[in-house]
């Protein structure tokens, strides 16, 4: 069964093949995002769109910790495939499955000093903090779906399985959209239905993940030695790695939003119409990078560098193809979507200010994004660390400097400036990727 994936030739074909069920799902992710924002910003005030945008933030900060779960899993699933070891790739899912349960249930037990601390970070005003509680109080109890979805997806995509992602999400955010409408619009719970309606669409996406990964997991627990040192030890060392890395990253994403908390209720709001583009391109993008997870960690599961570099390339290519054509995107259509994001005047006016700077997100970010997912395929996540530690500790000062003299303006020139650091560094041990496959 993995020999003929092994053995198949590298197209533009194939990696289409992959990337696009997956940039069809993970568009909706934004998109859904664009619904929470839109049918709170129809009450024409700015506060719940705060509310329901530092709620998600500090939500997504907290779970994206646990996103090495995605990442390693993928890498790992996709090495043993390539390597033909299929009982392996099961086990690798229901060791990540079992942390991701046991991490959700600790965050719903701290739940009370993390918010405490989370507001303490991000001052916003009394307003949005009291309907950002409410949010949050309902969605910490998806925690363990969630961080157990990062394990299913990153199994998928290893395996090529993407149209199985393609239907995971679709389940999950039409359903999420629809009981949006009808929590928020016909029932008015404002805050606590968007809240609701998420939660159940967690729920409802892992029990479908979990139904399509049923062989893996019953073939896993006949493995031998499932939970023995040596396989925990490389699961330890590349989820460790990982979760720094990702520490790093959310960290420095977060203190955008929780610096532009301080600046106002209109300038946060505006902000948080603006991320729904950044998650757009985050999400479009990551496609061809988990391709490049995919096609990556087999090439290096099977010993072969020449395949590596292939894919590299190959996926490199879509994915500047894709940057190019979601600037234009926003060149042209970003005043639209504003509008329909939000139907306060002083928050449109905000933001269409600050629209450049999504415009030139895509092309500055691409190689950050494409390199990650080459460097995840291939477990080199020592060099995804330190390449992030040197990232963060550039970005820093930029980010303490900037917003000073240029306030809104220079928190979104810090976050540009962290894209460009991030691929660079990673250019730079690009070499150790080949190495692995030899």
């Amino acid at each position: 069964m993995h020999e003929p994936d092994a053995a198949r030739p590298l197209t533009s074909g194939r990696v289409l093949s992959i990337a696009l069920p997956i940039v069809i799902s993970n568009a909706t992710v934004p998109l859904l995002g664009m619904v929470d924002t839109g049918v709170v910003g129809q009450m024409g005030e700015a506060a719940p769109i705060g509310a329901v945008g530092i709620g998600a933030v500090i939500l997504s900060s907290i779970y994206w910790i646990f996103g090495f779960l995605r990442m390693g899993t993928s890498g790992l699933v996709a090495q043993s495939h390539g390597a033909g070891d299929g009982a392996e790739t099961g086990a690798h899912l229901l060791r990540a499955l079992v942390i991701a349960i046991l991490a959700g249930l600790s965050f719903i037990v701290l739940q009370a000093p993390l918010f405490r601390l989370a507001f303490w970070l991000a001052p916003a005003s009394d307003g949005v903090e009291t309907l950002a509680r409410q949010y949050l109080q309902l969605r910490i109890w998806g925690a363990p779906a969630t961080i157990a979805l990062y394990a299913v997806t990153g199994w998928l995509i290893a395996l090529e399985r993407t149209r199985s992602v393609l239907v995971l999400q679709l389940l999950m955010n039409g359903l999420n959209v629809l009981l949006d409408l009808w929590f928020v619009l016909g029932l008015g719970w404002s805050v606590r239905g968007v809240a609701l309606a998420t939660l159940i669409s967690e729920w409802s996406g892992i029990t479908l993940g979990l139904w399509f990964a049923r062989d893996a997991i019953r073939g896993a627990l006949r493995v031998a030695g499932l939970f023995a040192a040596d396989r925990l030890k490389r699961l330890l060392q590349v989820n460790g790695d990982i979760m720094i890395r990702s520490v790093l990253l959310q960290g420095s994403f977060t203190s955008f939003m929780f610096l532009a908390a301080g600046q106002g209720d209109v300038t946060l709001a505006a902000n948080q119409v603006l991320l729904q583009f950044l998650s757009i391109v985050a999400f479009a993008l990551d496609g061809f990078a988990f391709a490049a997870e995919s096609l990556v960690g087999q090439a290096v599961g099977a010993r072969r560098p020449e395949r590596l570099r292939r894919a590299a390339w190959l996926t490199s290519q879509w994915g500047v193809g894709g940057s190019v054509g979601l600037a234009f995107l926003f060149a042209t259509a970003g005043p639209a979507i504003i509008d329909l994001l939000t139907t306060a005047p002083e928050v449109r006016s905000v933001a269409r200010a600050y629209l450049p700077w999504l415009i030139a997100a895509p092309v500055l970010g691409i190689a950050a994004w494409m390199l990650d997912g080459i460097f995840i395929g291939a477990t080199r996540t020592r060099e995804m660390r330190n390449a992030m530690l040197v990232s963060v500790a550039l970005y820093v000062p930029v980010l303490v400097l900037l917003p000073q003299l240029f306030g809104n303006h220079g928190l979104w020139a810090a976050l540009m400036v962290l894209s460009l650091l991030r691929g660079l560094t990673l250019w730079w041990l690009y070499p150790q990727v080949e190495a692995a496959a030899r």
